[in-house]
C-alpha cells in the first residue's frame, strides 16, 4: 500500500500498522508509520538548524554551559547515522535541563529549541517545537515593539531553510498544530 507523504510529498511503502495517537506522517516505517530513513534524517537536520540560528542567545549568556550545543551536534550526528537514538535523548534531557536552570528568558526557549531538534530523533513531530521555541527565544530577545516582526523574520529563515524533500510536510504540520505551538507559524 502506497501513502502520501504531506500535503503533495513523496510516497512511502507502507509495511505495518500505527494505531498510535501521533501523526502517522511522522511515525517511522518501522513503527507502522509513513516517515522513511531520508525524510526523517532531514527532520532532524533542519530542527538542528533551527536551534543553531537562535544558539548564540544562549551561549552569551551562559558561555560554560555547552548542553544545548552538545545537543545541536548529536541531533547532526544522528541525522549522519553516528549517534543512536538513545544517545539522542540522554542530549536532548541534558539541553531541557539547562534551559530549565536559565533564569534568562530568550536563552531558555534557545536551549528547549535545541532540545526539541535532538529529541526531533526519537519523535520527529518534536521538529515543530525546535522551530517554535526558536522563534520564542527571538521574539523574547527583541525589544517588544519589534518581537512580532523579528518573530516573523526568524520564521521565514526557518522556511527558507526547509530542505525541498521535507517542505510540504513541515509546512502542513504548521499549519494544523500553530495553535498549540503559540500561534508563531505566521
Amino acid at each position: 500500500m502506497l501513502l502520501p507523504l504531506g500535503r503533495t510529498g513523496g510516497v512511502v511503502a507502507k509495511t505495518a500498522e500505527y494505531i498510535g495517537r501521533r501523526d502517522s506522517r511522522f511515525v517511522a516505517v518501522h513503527r507502522g508509520g509513513l516517515l522513511d530513513a531520508p525524510h526523517h534524517r532531514l527532520l532532524v537536520s533542519w530542527a538542528a538548524d533551527c536551534a543553531e540560528h537562535v544558539l548564540p542567545l544562549f551561549t552569551s549568556k551562559y558561555p560554560k554551559d555547552d548542553r544545548p550545543s552538545q545537543a545541536i551536534e548529536k541531533a547532526r550526528a544522528w541525522s549522519r547515522g553516528e549517534a543512536s537514538v538513545d544517545e539522542a535523548r540522554e542530549a536532548a534531557f541534558a539541553a531541557h535541563a539547562a534551559a530549565r536552570r536559565a533564569s534568562d528568558a530568550a536563552a531558555r526557549e534557545a536551549a528547549r529549541s535545541a532540545g526539541h531538534a535532538v529529541a526531533t530523533a526519537h519523535m520527529a513531530d518534536h521538529e515543530l517545537g525546535a522551530a517554535a521555541y526558536a522563534i520564542k527565544a527571538v521574539r523574547l530577545s527583541s525589544p517588544a515593539a519589534v518581537a512580532t516582526l523579528a518573530g516573523k523574520r526568524e520564521c521565514q529563515w526557518q522556511r527558507e531553510h526547509l530542505p525541498e524533500a521535507i517542505r510540504e510536510l513541515v509546512l502542513s504540520d504548521e499549519e494544523q498544530r500553530n495553535r498549540k505551538f503559540w500561534s508563531v507559524f505566521i
